[in-house]
């Protein structure tokens, strides 16, 4: 029932913030709002349910929640900072390119590169159809035959920090997201969650 009266069609609109809502003679209320930062581990897929038996992200979650996805991906290679939530319209809005949120990736290549390398990753680059490109490139660190390099991005193409540095002829040895807007992952331990502060939740907007 919606205000009372029978509700026939599952495309019918409503209100939910005047609306009453029942089912059964029971009246349906909200869940409340859940946002969990994760320190993803690598080997983990970002998915409820596996078909090849792999392990998930909610393998890490606490018992007890309700339902909740993830904000994004992260390939079963990666690891780092996830947001999972119950809210869609949070998740949407941070997932939409128009929002140009910043994801920073710190990520160790097999190759020590020079000056000549970071500027070419810094500019874009067609590969299978698609124009990447980061926000910024910077190197942290080079040793003998690896360097770890940090890329922010303010779009989200799959595997796309993988496909620009291949572009470039080297490849990703370790990726990790280190932080999403102005919301770092900090000191939480690998497989680690816990809820955003109202802090962290007015600062992603």
């Amino acid at each position: 029932l919606v205000d009372g009266r029978p509700a026939r069609s599952g495309s019918q609109r409503v209100d939910i913030a005047r609306a009453v809502i029942a089912v059964d003679g029971g009246k349906v209320i909200a869940q409340d709002k859940i946002y969990l930062m994760l320190n993803k581990p690598r080997g983990l897929v970002t998915t409820r349910r596996d078909p090849q038996q792999r392990g998930t992200v909610y393998d890490c979650l606490p018992e007890g929640l309700p339902f909740l996805a993830p904000v994004g991906r992260l390939d079963k290679a990666s690891e780092g900072l996830l947001f999972v939530t119950n809210d869609t319209q949070w998740a949407e809005r941070l997932m939409n390119p128009a929002s140009e949120v910043a994801k920073t990736y710190h990520v160790k290549i097999d190759v020590a590169v020079d000056e000549s390398f970071m500027v070419a990753l810094a500019q874009p680059v067609e590969e299978g159809g698609e124009r990447l490109s980061a926000a910024s490139v910077k190197l942290l660190r080079t040793s003998g035959r690896s360097s770890w390099i940090e890329i922010v991005l303010t779009e989200g193409r799959n595997r796309q920090v993988r496909r620009m540095v291949a572009a470039r002829g080297a490849n990703v040895l370790r990726l990790v997201r280190i932080a999403i807007g102005n919301v770092q992952l900090g000191t939480l331990g690998k497989g680690q969650s816990r809820p955003l502060d109202p802090g962290e939740l007015a600062r992603l907007g």
